[in-house]
């Protein structure tokens, strides 16, 4: 039979491990625990680009990643380059919000950290059967965050298709992390015209940062540039 592989990725190392031992104790699951970020990439990256993932779910600490942002790294990572991983989020608390922002992110539930094994064990299994798993007393409130979410998405595109098609190219190359020069250089324009572009870009979205800009871009479901 084959064995749940599970990556757990929490801060507290401890509470890793213990959590990734009493895993590992169910016939059907195998379970290794990190405690950073850093660490969960480099095991996963070991998976070369069209070979299997290394793990089918991923249990991670909402505070760790910071997940729950538009900036969570690890679940950023999760959804974009690993498809067939399944990420879980461990919470210390109840959050409506986090919760909801998560899974529009592509986590594939919440679970608080003090659950029983039991219960944690129904959710790593469950996923797999491409379930959703929140806590019943959490689900009012993710539904209404989800509703509201999706009424500032909706500004959000607007705002996003007021710009032209070579102000969305700049906006998708922000979004790839790239600077000023090296979009100058994707698209063949000059440095001062980029910066044009970036302040014509700032402008219509109504923001003043890059930051700023890149994250209302990633709630209206901008894909960054290949």
């Amino acid at each position: 039979m084959d064995r749940i592989r599970v990556l757990v990725v929490d801060g507290h190392r401890i509470f890793a491990e213990s959590l990734a031992t009493a895993l590992t104790a169910e016939q059907d699951v195998e379970a290794t625990a990190v405690g950073s970020v850093p660490a969960a990439l480099h095991l996963l990256e070991r998976a070369r680009p069209g070979t299997e993932v290394p793990f089918d779910v991923l249990l991670l600490d909402v505070d760790l990643d910071g997940a729950a942002s538009e900036n969570g790294s690890l679940l950023a990572t999760a959804r974009d380059r690993f498809p067939g991983l399944h990420p879980v989020m461990l919470a210390a608390a109840d959050d409506p919000g986090r919760a909801a922002r998560a899974l529009t992110a592509g986590a594939c539930g919440w679970v608080a950290k003090d659950s029983s094994l039991a219960r944690l064990l129904q959710v790593v299994r469950g996923v797999l059967r491409d379930e959703t798993h929140i806590p019943p007393a959490l689900l009012t409130g993710v539904l209404r965050e989800l509703h509201r979410d999706g009424h500032h998405r909706s500004e959000h595109q607007r705002l996003v298709e007021s710009l032209t098609p070579r102000e969305l190219e700049v906006l998708r190359c922000m979004l790839a992390g790239l600077g000023r020069k090296a979009v100058a250089e994707r698209l063949y324009l000059s440095p001062h015209t980029v910066r044009t572009h970036m302040q014509n870009v700032l402008g219509k979205l109504g923001v003043h940062s890059t930051l700023a800009a890149v994250a209302l871009a990633r709630r209206a479901g901008v894909p960054p540039a290949d």
